[in-house]
């Protein structure tokens, strides 16, 4: 199973309605995706920060997760202001970094910081399951949702099995090299992996269809809307509005 370090809590994020949450982190992500000025994506980032501040998160799993979003950030950084044309700011050599690249490599950083924050203090907050459970009661396909919970449950598996036979392999004397045997003898590990899950998902269809399984995704817990939920969606839907008709109607 994945490690879900920001589901457990009695903050009032936690308390609000998964389907809440996943609407307002959505329409979130959507005004800063959008966004063309730099103090729009500023004034993201801040509110996101405030929001996760709410949320009391551990510090390292949240570390964790935002530098896998900045390492990329990073070799954009390193990147785009050499390609991207523009005004030069530095010469170094036969390097030119551009104005227009630092600024495009600023934004870019800057938006997926605030949407990653606020994705981790709205839907990282809530269970995979009870994630799929709102999902589905949001009109998402049910097939998507059964994609995304098995995959949840069964990721483990599979890297399980592959363990196994690497172990089996290594025990065989098998050292991976750049040849046509390590080519040959991945490839079989690859498909028994495959087969060997193709059997299981036959297996585990069968169990489900005998517990009574019909295709749709069911649940003994039941949402319930509440005032707080409904205050709560209208003020940060208005927020988020704000940004968007600031973005396109304001010009500082």
């Amino acid at each position: 199973m994945f490690d879900e370090p920001f589901a457990q809590g009695r903050t009032w994020i936690h308390h609000l309605d998964p389907r809440a949450r996943i609407i307002m982190a959505t329409a979130f992500a959507l005004s800063m995706a959008l966004a063309r000025h730099l103090y729009i994506a500023i004034f993201g980032l801040a509110v996101a920060v405030l929001v996760l501040m709410a949320l009391r998160p551990p510090c390292r799993p949240l570390l964790r997760r935002l530098g896998a979003v900045n390492v990329f950030i990073f070799f954009l950084a390193i990147t785009v202001p050499l390609t991207m044309p523009g005004t030069t700011l530095w010469t170094l050599g036969p390097l030119h970094i551009s104005q227009e690249g630092l600024m495009l490599v600023l934004m870019v950083g800057l938006k997926a910081n605030a949407i990653m924050l606020v994705f981790i203090a709205f839907v990282a907050t809530m269970p995979v399951p009870t994630l799929g459970h709102a999902l589905d009661r949001l009109g998402l396909s049910s097939k998507l949702i059964f994609l995304l919970i098995f995959t949840y449950r069964y990721i483990h598996t599979l890297a399980e099995e592959w363990q196994r036979l690497h172990t089996a392999a290594r025990l065989r004397c098998f050292v991976p090299r750049t040849g046509l045997h390590t080519y040959r003898t991945v490839g079989h590990m690859l498909g028994m992996v495959l087969v060997n899950s193709s059997d299981r998902a036959g297996r585990i269809y069968q169990a489900m269809l005998l517990r009574g399984f019909n295709g749709q995704f069911t649940s003994v817990r039941h949402f319930v809307w509440s005032t707080r939920d409904s205050i709560f969606s209208v003020f940060w839907l208005g927020v988020v509005m704000m940004l968007m008709a600031t973005d396109i109607f304001v010009e500082f």
